[in-house]
């Protein structure tokens, strides 16, 4: 018998209804067909159209397409495939936040990419020196829904200086950035870059790892963005506006560091407990077990003591090439992680707990943590 062609049944059935899908949207990116859609209207989640098998099934997938499993990075053994492909092993119990070849703090030193983007703009120095030295031809990212006054997060290309700055700064509600890919194409980007939270980082990876075709091989440079959870849209008028009266046109930058921190474009500055925001936690957080984007070229993340600088995990060898290219380029301005140890420790410590949402019950990963190893 010929091995089963594993396809949209055996996903919706062992990632999109069992609690771990993330909704990175990968599998609907990869559909060469176009019978996969996106709701992001409070579900973050796939759905397959009625017309070609119904919610549950696919024709084309009864007939041998495989490629929203092989798209999906949480689907059957993913880790360890893409962590073979990505590193040429998995990552040990002891490697808690990742396989990592350097870990440092990081900032632009372009003034304007400092001051627009978040903790140093880091990641903002990263997609302007690739764009302009023939690295990529487009980032995917997250941008502002409108004229910016709705904070609705959603998927958008990024293809010059002017496009990266207007883009950039944090959300901390979730935007399926892969969802821009077909946008790049079309604008005729071969090389592209995709700036994600860890369950996109990794689509990339595990793209690569299965031979998921054209869409792979395009992705030339993947952007983690450390996280412990994204937030549902509601969190605005349930939370921010109810409780504190924060209107959502009048916010003009948040960060989380500990607090959600909130600055009004009146100037006010206000914190909110992260407690009270746990409420509005989207689904697709609650069981992924990667807060470090471990499986991204380079990681980033505004935690620790520095508000102006970025914990930087280069972790690929593609990683390398571009991050050691910045520094000659003196696009970067590094000092090593040990300037901040507390970050380096949160790390660590948020990876574990992070590591341990892995349900039981699903496949196994990598260095799971057993339950009696001390957090």
């Amino acid at each position: 018998m010929p091995p089963e062609k594993l396809h949209w049944a055996h996903l919706y059935e062992e990632v999109v209804t069992s609690g771990l899908c993330t909704g990175c949207s990968a599998c609907v990116v990869a559909c060469p067909y176009d019978v996969l859609g996106y709701d992001d209207d409070g579900r973050y989640k796939p759905f397959h159209v009625e017309a070609t098998g119904g919610a549950t099934d696919c024709t084309h997938g009864v007939k041998g397409c495989t490629l929203c499993t092989r798209a999906c990075p949480r689907f059957r053994d993913w880790e360890p495939e893409i962590e073979q492909h990505l590193f040429g092993r998995p990552r040990t119990a002891d490697e808690v936040e990742g396989i990592a070849a350097d870990v440092v703090l990081a900032r632009a030193t372009d003034p304007e990419l400092h001051e627009a983007g978040q903790d140093g703009g880091l990641v903002s120095a990263l997609l302007v020196w690739a764009l302009e030295n023939d690295v990529i031809d487009a980032a995917l990212v997250s941008a502002l829904e409108g004229d910016g006054t709705s904070w609705k997060a959603v998927p958008a290309v990024a293809r010059t200086r002017a496009e990266v700055l207007a883009t950039a700064g944090s959300r901390y509600t979730y935007s399926a950035n892969p969802l821009a890919y077909p946008e790049a194409i079309a604008g005729g980007a071969e090389r592209i870059a995709l700036v994600g939270m860890g369950c996109q980082a990794s689509a990339p990876g595990v793209m690569a790892a299965r031979k998921a075709g054209k869409v792979a091989r395009r992705f030339a440079l993947s952007i983690g963005l450390l996280c412990s959870k994204t937030f549902d849209d509601a969190i605005f008028d349930e939370l921010f506006q109810a409780r504190y009266g924060l209107e959502r046109a009048d916010i003009a930058k948040m960060n989380i560091k500990g607090v959600f921190q909130v600055w009004t474009h009146g100037g006010e500055y206000h914190e909110i407990p992260l407690k009270e925001a746990h409420a509005w936690t989207r689904e697709g957080c609650l069981s992924c077990p990667d807060f470090a984007a471990e499986h991204a070229d380079i990681s980033t993340g505004g935690i620790g003591a520095f508000n102006d600088w970025t914990l930087t995990l280069v972790r690929t060898e593609r990683g390398r090439e571009v991050f050691a290219a910045m520094q000659e380029a003196g696009a970067v301005e590094v000092r090593p992680a040990g300037d901040d140890p507390g970050a380096v420790a949160l790390l660590r410590r948020l990876s574990r707990v992070s590591r341990k949402r892995w349900p039981a019950t699903a496949v196994p990963i990598p260095g799971r943590l057993p339950e009696t190893q001390p957090a």
